[in-house]
């Protein structure tokens, strides 16, 4: 019970947090220089410059038929869309409640550095609630029905949709205003990225060699990290050898370097990157249950 409840607290700090930094990323620094976010919230900024339809007002109602058909064509729909409805609502009314507590014109008048600081805090609040297993609803939606229903991978919605929001703020801001959108969309790629995957803190380690015995007592007795072998073959040679596969902490890949080169010079070694690694000596696994 009590497991339960603190997954279910994680869960909702992240989704509020989330819907905070998502607003003011929005409010503070994009929609004051005039820089598109990505999907229903861009259009719905566009249509505010336009218009002067309320943001908050906008996201919600044009979510009102992607929701729609998410509920008659997803597996689920109810659940699912019930929670994107709660999100997308409360982030709709978050929006339009903090523009009169900021500053009308954001904190700064660099459009750089809002297109920047805007991607950046926008795909943290994206990366926040994507943690806890939800979504803003929008083109998310839209996304998730045309890879159910018809195969079509979520990445190439998102493009296509991208692509009309930078299009459409061309026409609205100027051919500017839309490269800044672009910079802004590229970096909440990036720092959503960032959020789902983390640091890459993790080195993973392909050695070659034909002492693997002694190479795998200095790993486990001076790295204190485990190893896995297998026979291979080398085509060029004909000749059977041994590869060791090692997963190591980032500061760790100079003292591997230094134990394979003590025991077998003519090692052949490879250092891969990745982001984490879960299991003993590194992560615990956890998952957000749904």
């Amino acid at each position: 019970m009590l497991a339960q409840l603190h997954t279910l607290t994680l869960r909702f700090t992240l989704i509020a947090l989330g819907i905070v930094i998502g607003a003011i990323s929005l409010t503070v620094f994009l929609q004051p220089q005039d820089i598109a976010p990505a999907g229903v919230a861009g259009a719905s900024t566009l249509l505010n410059e336009l218009f002067g339809a309320p943001i908050g007002l906008m996201i919600f109602l044009l979510n009102i038929p992607i929701q729609l058909l998410g509920y008659f064509l997803l597996p689920s729909g109810g659940r699912v869309i019930l929670r994107s409805v709660i999100i997308i609502l409360i982030f709709s009314v978050a929006v339009d409640n903090l523009r009169p507590l900021l500053p009308p014109t954001g904190i700064s008048d660099e459009r750089m550095l809002n297109a920047l600081f805007g991607g950046i805090t926008g795909g943290i609040g994206v990366g926040l609630v994507y943690r806890a297993g939800a979504t803003f609803g929008g083109t998310s939606t839209l996304a998730l029905i045309l890879q159910r229903r018809y195969g079509l991978p979520m990445s190439t919605t998102f493009l296509c949709t991208d692509t009309l929001i930078i299009a459409a703020a061309g026409l609205v801001y100027g051919w500017e205003g839309a490269l800044y959108a672009a910079i802004a969309l590229f970096t909440a790629g990036l720092a959503t990225d960032y959020m789902l995957e983390g640091p890459s803190v993790i080195r993973t380690a392909m050695i070659i060699t034909d002492k693997p015995e002694e190479i795998s007592q200095r790993v486990f007795a001076n790295l204190h990290r485990g190893v896995t072998s297998w026979k291979i073959r080398g085509e060029y040679t004909g000749a059977a050898r041994t590869m060791l596969y090692i997963t190591i902490a980032r500061s760790q890949v100079r003292d591997l370097k230094d134990e394979v080169a003590e025991v077998d010079p003519d090692a052949f070694i490879v250092i891969g990157m990745g982001h984490a690694a879960y299991g003993a000596g590194f992560r615990r696994m956890t998952r957000l249950r749904m």
